[in-house]
């Protein structure tokens, strides 16, 4: 079925796949406000909140800001699924870090904290941890991040935190009980997807990427993908390969 779209349309691959390097990723207002925002986070090793609706592009945005970050000097830890709770955080930072993680809880706080600390004082890279799917984290999960930032009485933290998640995230952020870990966010951004004009541009440069550059698709057809999809790159990746297949 994919070798015949491609020979129809003379695509040399499929387009508006999840795969593209990050220098081939389209650049849109929403996506490069976010990038700059992860970057300077990362920059100030700071905690950094982005926020939107599913399919609006946060991950892409990370993946895009962190592959600027100088690979030499920093060490990505992603967590995908925050749903291991406080203790699987720590778990796997340490994990990542090259540590055999404590059985004690006790023991284990400062274990992930000395980790990401050696990481950057004995190894020279700075340790990004990026958890997706923010919006599931519990309190005792984001207790357990505001612990991790404690170092040497409030100096500089030795990691940057990237936190993606859905708009209740920003909610859950703001309860009095979190407060301590709301107040040193250094940056946030909460991104709402791509205007008409950048969705035309979007679909454009994928086709491009693959081959035509020809408007394979009319204005007309552009609008409608854009009103159906809400401006979400995931919505239109899915809505422009619907239509190619028809």
């Amino acid at each position: 079925m994919l070798d015949k779209i491609q020979s129809f349309f003379g695509f040399t691959t499929m387009p508006y796949g999840r795969g593209l390097a990050p220098g081939m990723l389209f650049r849109s207002a929403d996506h490069a406000q976010a990038a700059a925002r992860i970057g300077y986070g990362i920059d100030t090793r700071g905690i950094t909140v982005i926020t939107g609706e599913v399919g609006v592009g946060k991950t892409v945005a990370a993946r895009a800001a962190i592959c600027r970050a100088e690979p030499a000097r920093h060490h990505l830890i992603y967590i995908p699924d925050p749903t291991i709770g406080a203790r699987g955080i720590y778990h796997h930072v340490v994990t990542a870090l090259g540590g055999k993680p404590s059985f004690h809880n006790a023991a284990l706080v400062p274990q992930a904290r000395d980790a990401l600390a050696a990481e950057s004082a004995e190894r020279g890279r700075v340790p990004i941890l990026c958890i997706d799917e923010g919006h599931l984290l519990d309190h005792h999960a984001l207790e357990a991040l505001r612990l991790l930032t404690n170092h040497h009485l409030d100096t500089e933290s030795p990691f940057a935190t990237v936190l993606l998640g859905q708009p209740t995230l920003a909610a859950k952020m703001n309860l009095g009980v979190l407060a301590a870990l709301e107040q040193r966010i250094t940056v946030r951004r909460h991104m709402t997807g791509m205007t008409s004009q950048e969705t035309a541009g979007y679909i454009r440069h994928h086709l491009q990427l693959v081959g035509r550059s020809d408007p394979l698709f009319t204005d007309d057809a552009i609008a409608l993908i854009h009103q159906s999809g809400r401006g979400k790159p995931r919505n239109v990746n899915r809505l422009a390969l619907s239509a190619l297949i028809a």
